[in-house]
């Protein structure tokens, strides 16, 4: 009996062995976890970054795009706001972000036993997996040094580094980084971002509110920023504010939930007309600097109050169903408002730097100027004839020849016969020549038809050109960037070449003289500032496209307006409402600035006609269709739609009298004041408002300040 005893009672012994040496077993495992842990967890705090290091770097890059006054006008990328020390943040933002995302953050070793324990318990009930179990030195440390995968690897490496960052740093320290490191949606990374971005204000002022709001969106800042969902954002807080009261926060135990829902929010910012000129500039950054993940702050050439009148100018005078550009240039390229379209909500297509079309006459500023090179002068007599080249016979819009008159009559009334005799003389490669030699950037065909525009340019390459005219000749190439910044350590910085000379100063001159009186003739009326200005307008057929480009006080701007689809804009015409947006733009624009005169002596052929319309009382330049060799085609002109066959005249249209004048060289001279007329028995009756100066005797010509308007 006995030795049938000891025999049943030996199992249980060496089951006893068995669990004290699976007991050792596991102890010893611990203890080298424990030790491996311990291991880990000193070296990731060997290999942190100080905490002046960590305040320095920024999880990507952030490009803020600076107006000339300073203004940040754009913030692309993760937006950035001010480093805010613990002591300078408000407590009750403190205790809200404790509140809803770490309540034992003051009590914890950087991971919370409690925390993952509910969790795991959470996510057995519910049978998936349950997030928010990680502290706030949890999410520090995913947040600065690792990825957002959802992995138990990862989220081992987690737990270690918030033990070495707790092991580094203090409570305060670590509350410091995370407040101003941490997501909130909206581009925002830190409390000041958030504050400026959803309430406009920094956040060292923030109320219990909007401290509350902001706390809230940690959790989810996709779902609950207020650019995506503001009613989520605010009842988000209001779930904080409760928590908050819940856990006895003194600073929201005076707070009732609908304080929170009077959080008056920031309105989202307008995407205006300022990133058409963005969307221009940027993109250069990459043949600018060198490639950095730092954040970089860049500085433009955009003056705000300008961008504004070019808006305003376009908006108000492109007419329906039309569209408008604007670009302006400074003396040195610099681009100081730039206007794409009326609206670029609707539309982000860049007509000022993308669009390429027809510029009708006011291309003639290379014929012109390749003339005056080869040696001619504005005085010079020409004689206006019919002519045919290589098949192509180019006509006046009056129909009419004037026969011998000078350059700048020709110049003034825009004759097409005249253009294409001087092509004919100096080249029609020549006159290509001349305008890429000044930035056109387009294709330009060689056909006779070219010296009426018909090549395909782009607005901001015919205000380059125009503006190198004002400096006198010399090259001027548009920019937008001024230097770039990071670290407030300049990166780049622009320098203003002006060694490249296009034209000697005499042809850059004569044709400015040239400009300066087609401005002041006619219904280019519509163009003066009531200060010195030069200018060409431009008409396209069957009035597609109208054109004005000039320049007055060392600010050169060009105008363009038509339709996207090239269809016929009634009454469109370079001096209706080109002009008159080119006017309204400039009187503004350079008003702080003093009056220049011009380095020419000007004269103002006295018969007030827009010069482009074309001569007098006519048409678009391109009047005739030409194939792609620049042979006439006839062709039925596009007629306007039945909603637009009513289109009411433009004032400067008025249709020509019954008595038309014949265009010759003596009724020139009659209205310009230049020779006595001849004495007829039946004299040339005048058009309604023309005077006849023609008694004026030559050596005392009538003053021009009394019958054109003056520039003061």
């Amino acid at each position: 009996m006995a030795s049938r005893s000891r025999t049943k009672s030996a199992p249980p012994a060496r089951w006893k062995t068995v669990l004290k040496w699976l007991f050792g077993l596991g102890l010893g495992a611990a203890l080298l976890g424990l030790l491996a842990l311990v291991i880990a967890v000193y070296t990731a705090r060997a290999s942190l970054p100080s905490f002046d290091e960590l305040k320095s770097s920024p999880n990507g890059q952030m490009i803020r795009v600076h107006a000339a006054d300073g203004t940040v006008i754009v913030s692309l990328g993760p937006s950035y706001g001010e480093w805010i020390r613990y002591r300078d943040i408000p407590p009750v933002m403190r205790d809200a972000m404790i509140a809803v995302e770490d309540r034992r953050f003051r009590s914890h070793i950087g991971v919370d036993p409690i925390g993952v324990a509910r969790g795991i318990q959470v996510s057995l009930e519910r049978k998936r997996r349950v997030a928010g179990v990680s502290t706030i030195t949890q999410q520090l440390a995913r947040n600065v040094f690792l990825s957002s995968s959802r992995s138990y690897g990862r989220k081992v490496r987690e737990g270690i580094l918030a033990l070495a960052l707790e092991r580094k740093f203090t409570k305060d320290q670590i509350l410091e980084l995370y407040l101003n490191k941490a997501y909130f949606g909206g581009g925002a990374y830190g409390i000041d971002a958030a504050s400026r971005r959803f309430f406009a204000h920094a956040a060292t002022s923030l109320s219990t509110s909007e401290a509350a709001i902001i706390a809230g969106l940690v959790k989810a800042p996709s779902n609950y920023s207020p650019t995506a969902d503001a009613d989520a954002a605010v009842e988000r807080g209001r779930v904080v504010l409760r928590l908050m009261q819940q856990q006895g926060v003194p600073a929201a135990m005076g707070v009732d939930e609908a304080d929170v829902q009077a959080v008056k929010l920031a309105p989202e910012p307008l995407r205006n007309s300022v990133r058409y000129f963005t969307d221009w500039a940027l993109p250069q950054l990459e043949m600018l600097i060198d490639e950095t993940v730092e954040p970089i702050d860049v500085w433009t050439t955009l003056d705000l109050s300008m961008q504004r009148a070019a808006d305003e100018a376009i908006r108000a005078n492109a007419p329906s169903g039309a569209q408008g550009a604007l670009v302006a240039l400074d003396r040195g390229g610099e681009v100081r408002a730039m206007v794409g379209g009326k609206d670029y909500v609707s539309s982000i297509y860049n007509r000022a730097t993308q669009a390429t079309r027809q510029p009708g006459s006011a291309f003639k500023l290379f014929v012109y100027l390749a003339a005056l090179e080869a040696g001619h002068k504005p005085d010079d007599q020409v004689v206006d004839e019919p002519v045919t080249i290589e098949g192509w016979s180019p006509r006046n819009s009056s129909r009419r020849f004037s026969g011998s008159i000078d350059l700048r009559t020709a110049f003034a009334y825009s004759l097409n016969t005249i253009a294409a005799k001087l092509g004919l003389e100096v080249g029609f490669s020549t006159v290509a020549d001349m305008a890429r030699r000044f930035g056109i950037t387009t294709p330009i065909n060689t056909h006779p038809s070219m010296v009426l525009g018909t090549s395909d340019v782009r607005l901001l390459d015919m205000t380059r050109a125009f503006a190198s005219i004002s400096q006198k000749g010399v090259a001027v190439t548009p920019y937008g960037i001024t230097r770039v910044t990071a670290n407030n350590q300049v990166i780049y910085n622009h320098e203003v070449d002006t060694s490249r000379v296009l034209v000697a100063p005499y042809v850059a001159a004569g044709i400015t003289d040239l400009l300066q009186t087609a401005v002041n003739t006619g219904s280019a009326n519509a163009a003066q500032i009531g200060r010195p200005t030069a200018g060409k307008t431009g008409t396209t057929t069957s009035n597609k496209d109208g054109w004005f480009l000039g320049f007055s006080s060392g600010l050169t701007t060009g105008v363009w307006m038509g339709r996207d689809d090239a269809r016929t804009v009634p009454g469109l015409q370079g001096g209706t409402a080109p002009a008159r947006a080119f006017a309204s733009f400039m009187r503004r624009a350079v008003a702080s600035r003093p009056v220049e005169q011009f380095e020419t002596e000007v004269t103002l052929p006295e018969w007030q006609l827009e010069p482009d319309e074309e001569s007098y009382y006519g048409e678009p330049d391109n009047g005739v269709f030409v194939d792609a060799d620049g042979n006439p085609v006839e062709q039925v002109p596009e007629q306007p739609r039945a909603a637009e066959q009513e289109e009411p005249r433009e004032q400067d249209e008025a249709p020509p009298p019954d008595d038309e004048p014949q265009l010759d060289q003596e009724f020139i001279d009659r209205v310009t004041g230049r020779t006595p007329p001849r004495v007829t028995v039946s004299p040339i009756r005048q058009p309604p408002g023309v005077r006849d100066f023609g008694r004026t005797p030559p050596e005392r010509p009538l003053a021009r300040d009394q019958d054109v308007r003056p520039n003061q």
